[in-house]
């Protein structure tokens, strides 16, 4: 994506995600403004947002979500043509660099991938990624409604101040 990128990573201890994607962000923030010549102003909106995947089935909706977003974006005619994504990564190099999914790929995992997300009815006040969503007004399976509520989360709900100083060394901006 020209203005954002998405990782999904699997961190080996609780403090090597920050770590890592500080250290991504750092470094491309540097070699930008050489490429540039930038040496003032941000390059990011803002911090990095990063949701814990604990079910497969959502792993798999994120996944679709990440790897379409090019297509959504208009950028290629098919989300494996992106070529920064790891759908149309080839299977050396992808054995080379990539870890192996903790759940099977889906046999036609490309094809679903280029086929359109549907639009899910957000819950108002289910504002935090992986909440239990209640009834919608059609039928949608709770990987996708997941994925939609990661979508749509504006930084989640007001805290109190006791609430803040519990939540202070939690990754998720305010």
């Amino acid at each position: 994506m020209p203005n954002h990128w998405h990782l999904v990573l699997r961190p080996n201890a609780d403090t090597d995600l920050a770590a890592y994607v500080s250290w991504v962000s750092n470094t491309h923030v540097k070699r930008y403004r050489a490429h540039y010549r930038q040496t003032s102003g941000h390059l990011y909106q803002g911090r990095y947002k990063g949701f814990p995947v604990e079910e497969n089935a959502y792993f798999l909706a994120l996944l679709r979500y990440v790897e379409a977003n090019p297509l959504r974006a208009e950028l290629v005619a098919r989300a494996e043509q992106w070529r920064w994504s790891s759908l149309g990564c080839d299977e050396t190099l992808s054995e080379r660099l990539l870890d192996a999914w903790p759940v099977e790929r889906p046999r036609d995992g490309t094809e679903l991938v280029n086929q359109p997300l549907r639009e899910v009815k957000r819950d108002p006040g289910q504002d935090q990624p992986g909440a239990r969503p209640s009834a919608c007004s059609r039928p949608v399976d709770r990987a996708d409604r997941t994925v939609q509520f990661t979508l749509n989360w504006r930084g989640g709900a007001r805290r109190s101040p006791v609430e803040k100083e519990k939540m202070r060394d939690v990754t998720f901006p305010d």
